[in-house]
């Protein structure tokens, strides 16, 4: 439980009790009269209620009209909503046995409500004023509140306490990182549910390596109504260093335990870290198994030296089938039937097919995936059949191929080999085809604080493969370097860079399947341009060149936690020599929504080249 205080400074001092969200905060105003506890009046308010109203209610004839009223809300558009959430006064409306003595009593009661609503606001200077118009029909309960300036956050301490202080150098770094993260700076207003916010925030950054157990001590904020600010303080224990025990799994029916052992991201032994469990829910969840994964570490400080890890697990049914409907920005409409058996021989082997049809590509994949392995790896074996009509070029792909890829998101290799047999048919020109047996190996290495939503970071990611002799119509090499870079300017403004470019090193595109060749343009690659609309020309058609190129710089600033603007400008192209990488640029402006499964982007850019304006859609990140 987070616990904290908040007290106002004045003389003659009434206290108050709220409870709002597991936080418990006292309160207390100036008057000069003095009051037990908060609760203690409105229970005295509902017990009057009830004095009132039973004898009144009793004595009513049954031939006079029930007390009915309405209620007005008169207030700034910061408070306002708030106010009229936390009036029970609205509730009573058309209760049938109303009396005025009873409509008295909520009245009071609905300004202390307000009262309650505007200082979680964080106005604690408002004036609250509450009177019934009889001249209206049904008689308006009109509430008018002036909040005043809002309370300001005037000084923030955070004290590190526990076993953490013994080093000192990460004791350290923890500070500055919650001092750093803290979500309720100076200068801030101050309000409760953010006061709350940035409390489990701070808890959350110290357990998230090492200290499970971190908790709040004490909290408080110190109130002063007269000068309108707020001083915040916090203590945080450290609890003592946790490390990894032993699996505690439950919920196998159908699979051996030795399938969610291989998913594991850590050993017994190492130390606690959060993204570890997290990374661990992400894998079962991938797998397809289960429908229901929860994985959590006990948190008991005996049990710190080897703290088991609860896996509770509710088992997928094996096959299911799913139906779709979409729209791209990058390839139109799209329909879409899937079917998939996570456990086809009942020892985890999993069959995926997908059949996609959109405007401008059509495909079949149908992929076996095998359980995991240890060390911890995946061997899949896709196929596929594709045709595509994009900027003139009409392709018929085939591929049938091994992929084996590591688990660990952070430090990700991955091997395969495909046989790729292309037919490129561009209008205007003579068609073309290709076969390759190619091989290839990539790594990936991610730095960056969140693997779906980075905010600070960097992701490398190379790829370089090779088609070899008789088995490819011709010998090449190719080779893919990507590059993004997150670096936060301010608490709600980030800047990111982009850069990445591939090469195929062969004599002619001719002897090259076109999936292995590069276009670029669209949603994710060059913005302000048509999907694949960048590359060398053939006849009337956009084909696939040897070389590709293209930068990024973004700009985004979150309004609020949920959503924010960006600007950006793109540069890129695709060429069959690297001296026909003119560059061309897109730029605009964009509104960004974090989700679960990453940033889902609304862009509009206008392309230099073409001097159109173009909407994208996208989410997720690119690599």
């Amino acid at each position: 439980m987070l616990d904290g205080r908040i007290r106002n400074i004045r003389p003659f001092a009434r206290c108050r009790s709220i409870r709002v969200a597991q936080a418990h905060f006292r309160i207390c105003r100036s008057t000069h009269a003095s009051c037990g506890d908060g609760h203690l009046w409105r229970t005295f308010l509902a017990v009057a209620s009830l004095v009132c109203c039973l004898p009144a209610a009793a004595a009513q004839d049954e031939a006079e009209p029930a007390l009915r009223y309405r209620v007005e809300v008169s207030a700034p558009s910061e408070v306002r909503a708030a106010v009229e959430r936390s009036l029970t006064l609205t509730h009573w409306q058309t209760y049938s046995d109303l009396t005025p003595e009873f409509l008295d009593l909520l009245i009071a009661e609905a300004k202390m409500q307000a009262t309650d609503a505007v200082e979680a606001a964080g106005y604690f200077s408002a004036t609250i004023d509450a009177e019934v118009d009889r001249e209206t029909a049904p008689p308006t309960v009109k509430i008018r509140i002036q909040p005043g300036l809002p309370t300001r956050i005037t000084a923030v301490n955070i004290d590190l306490t526990g076993p953490l202080l013994a080093d000192v150098s990460a004791a350290a770094r923890a500070i500055a990182e919650l001092r750093t993260g803290w979500r309720l700076p100076q200068g801030a207003i101050f309000q409760q549910s953010a006061w709350l916010t940035a409390k489990a925030a701070a808890v959350r950054t110290l357990s998230a390596e090492r200290y499970a157990a971190a908790r709040i001590v004490t909290s408080e904020a110190v109130i002063d109504p007269e000068t309108r600010s707020a001083r915040l303080s916090i203590a945080l224990d450290s609890g003592p260093p946790f490390r990894f025990g032993a699996l505690v799994i439950s919920g196998l029916a159908k699979y051996p335990e030795d399938i969610v052992r291989n998913l594991a991201t850590f050993a017994p032994g190492e130390p606690y870290a959060a993204e570890k469990l997290d990374v661990f829910v992400r894998r079962l969840n991938g797998t397809g198994y289960f429908a229901s994964t929860q994985v959590a570490i006990e948190t008991d400080p005996v049990h710190a030296d080897s703290a088991p890890v609860t896996v509770r697990l509710i088992e997928a049914p094996n096959k299911k089938i799913s139906t779709g409907l979409g729209f791209s920005t990058d390839t139109l409409y799209r329909a879409q039937l899937t079917y998939g058996d996570v456990n086809v021989n009942g020892n985890g082997l999993r069959f995926d097919a997908d059949l996609r049809a959109e405007a401008k590509i059509q495909r079949v994949v149908v992929r076996f995936t095998l359980p995991p392995q240890v060390p911890a790896y995946t061997d899949s074996f896709p196929m596929s059949v594709q045709r595509t009509d994009i900027e003139g070029l009409r392709t018929k792909d085939l591929m049938l191929g091994w992929r084996r890829q590591s688990a660990d998101p952070r430090d990700q290799t991955a091997y395969s080999t495909a046989f790729y047999y292309s037919r490129q048919m561009p209008t205007g020109a003579e068609p073309t085809q290709a076969h390759a047996l190619y091989f290839e190996i990539g790594r990936t290495w991610r730095t960056i604080d969140d693997l779906l939503a980075p905010t600070t970071g960097s992701v490398f990611n190379v790829q370089l493969g090779a088609g070899p002799p008789g088995a490819s119509t011709r010998v090449f090499g190719r080779g893919i370097a990507q590059f993004a870079w997150w670096l936060p300017i301010d608490r709600t403004t980030q800047l990111e860079l982009r850069a990445e470019g591939g090469a195929v090193l062969v004599d002619s595109r001719h002897d090259v399947p076109s999936p292995l060749l590069f276009r670029t343009g669209g949603d994710t690659t060059v913005r302000g341009y048509a999907f694949d609309s960048l590359g060398p020309r053939e006849g009337n058609a956009t084909v696939g060149g040897r070389y590709y190129a293209l930068a990024s710089a973004e700009i985004t600033h979150w309004l609020a936690p949920a959503w924010g603007l960006a600007t950006f400008i793109d540069a890129g192209n695709a060429a069959d020599e690297p001296r026909g990488l003119k560059p061309v640029y897109g730029y605009g402006v964009g509104v960004r929504v974090r989700t679960p499964i990453g940033p889902f982007r609304v862009d509009i850019a206008y392309g230099q080249e073409t001097k159109q304006v173009r909407l994208h859609l996208s989410i997720g990140l690119t690599f």
